[in-house]
């Protein structure tokens, strides 16, 4: 199992890999950890004014790409390709069809994209 800082340090130490799959809690740990610092930011940047508002907006482009690297090798652990994200364009339903594929249990062992992240053993998701 995945935890928050160990999803946290893969969010960013495979920001640019498009390559192999990445588990439920790898993406849901990363995905928490930027809905937190997006707050956080928020926060500041509404007490700092035009300033805030530039960290912010550099903060945006900067998760932009670490952010599709994810969703891509989150959509190869479910075996499928990347290009699936693009589902996301038909407003409502696109976002729903993504949201129950990042909720589906990965592929156990190896699929075309690679090797299972947990090795065919999950664990417990209580344990």
């Amino acid at each position: 199992m995945v935890s928050f800082p160990e999803a946290s340090q893969r969010f960013f130490t495979r920001a640019f890999d498009f390559q192999g799959r990445s588990p439920r809690a790898e993406y849901w740990w990363s995905y928490l950890m930027l809905m937190i610092l997006y707050l956080v930011i928020g926060a500041v940047s509404a007490f700092l004014g035009a300033i805030g508002v530039i960290l912010l907006v550099i903060f945006l482009l900067g998760i932009i790409i670490p952010s599709l690297a994810i969703i891509v090798r989150r959509l190869h652990d479910t075996d499928r390709s990347g290009w699936w994200f693009l589902i996301a364009i038909i407003p409502f339903i696109g976002s729903i069809v993504l949201l129950v594929f990042f909720c589906m249990e990965g592929t156990k062992g190896p699929n075309k994209f690679g090797e299972d992240p947990y090795g065919g053993h999950i664990g417990s998701t209580f344990s």
